[in-house]
C-alpha cells in the first residue's frame, strides 16, 4: 500500500512498495504530472537525472506509457552532466536517449544536451551560461514541471558533491564544478535553479540504500541532498519498502 508522509518543511516521503511497484509509480507519476502540465500549458518540460536508478524507469516510461502523451509537447534537459562526449557508456544524455526518449517522438529541438565534455573551466563555464540561457528561453521563469534526482553514497545530488565549490553558488542556475573526490568537472544544476521547480522528485530503491535514507531523514543539513526543497515545493522522495526500511512508520 502507498503511504505519503509529510516529513519536515523540505521534503515528503513517498513509500511506493516494492521495488517492481515502485519502478512503476515513479513512471506513471511522470506521465500523469506530463499529461496535467501539456493540457494546462501545452508543454512539459523536464530535467533527468543520470545514473543507474532512474534507467528503467525510463525504460518503462518510454515503453508501457508511450502513447499516453503527446511527446511532441515535451522539452527534455539534463540536471547534470559528467565531462565526457556524448557516445560514452557514462554519458547521462546516452543514457536517457538509449533508454527510450530517442525513440518516442521528441522533437530535436526540444531535446537539449548539457555540452560538458571539457576539462577546461572557462570552456565549461562558458557552456553551463549557454545551458542557462537556453533553460531561460524555454522554460517559463526557470521553474521546472519536474526535476528528478538521484542521492550518491556521499549524499550529492546531481553534481552538487560535498566540500564543492557549487553549493555555495546563489546567483548562477547552471554552474562548471570541480569533484575532487572524482578527480574531473562536471556541470549541474545549482540549489536555486532546482528548489524553485514545480515538482521535485527523487527515485530511490534497494536495501544498500537504507542506511544512508536514514541518515539524511534523521540529521539536518549535513549533505547536498538535504538541501532540496523548500516549504513552497518540497522535494519529494520516491522510494520503495526495502530503501525506507530503517525510517518508515
Amino acid at each position: 500500500m502507498i503511504q505519503l508522509i509529510q516529513w519536515d518543511d523540505r521534503k515528503n516521503l513517498l513509500i511506493a512498495g516494492n521495488k517492481a511497484e515502485t519502478i512503476d509509480f515513479c513512471a506513471s507519476h511522470f506521465i500523469s504530472l506530463a499529461k496535467e502540465c501539456i493540457k494546462s500549458s501545452g508543454k512539459f518540460c523536464v530535467a533527468l537525472s543520470g545514473g543507474s536508478t532512474p534507467k528503467p524507469i525510463y525504460e518503462l516510461i518510454c515503453t508501457k506509457y508511450r502513447n499516453e502523451i503527446d511527446w511532441s509537447k515535451v522539452f527534455l534537459f539534463w540536471g547534470d552532466e559528467r565531462s565526457v562526449n556524448p557516445t560514452d557508456p557514462q554519458s547521462n544524455y546516452l543514457m536517457a536517449l538509449t533508454s527510450g526518449f530517442g525513440n518516442v517522438g521528441i522533437k530535436a529541438d526540444h531535446i537539449f544536451r548539457m555540452r560538458a565534455e571539457f576539462e577546461e573551466k572557462q570552456i565549461l563555464d562558458d557552456h553551463a551560461k549557454v545551458y542557462e540561457e537556453l533553460i531561460l528561453s524555454n522554460v517559463e521563469n526557470g521553474s521546472f514541471d519536474l526535476i528528478i534526482l538521484g542521492m550518491g553514497e556521499d549524499g550529492h545530488t546531481a553534481s552538487l558533491f560535498p566540500n564543492t565549490s557549487a553549493l555555495r553558488e546563489t546567483n548562477r542556475l547552471v554552474v562548471a564544478n570541480y569533484v575532487p573526490s572524482k578527480k574531473t568537472w562536471r556541470m549541474t544544476f545549482t540549489f536555486g535553479l532546482i528548489n524553485q521547480a514545480r515538482q521535485i522528485v527523487f527515485y530511490l530503491y534497494g536495501d544498500s540504500k537504507k542506511e544512508k535514507v536514514q541518515e539524511i531523514f534523521t540529521t539536518k543539513d549535513l549533505y547536498p541532498c538535504q538541501f532540496i526543497g523548500s516549504k513552497k515545493s518540497k522535494a519529494l522522495w520516491i522510494m520503495d519498502e526495502e530503501a525506507s526500511r530503517l525510517i518508515s512508520p
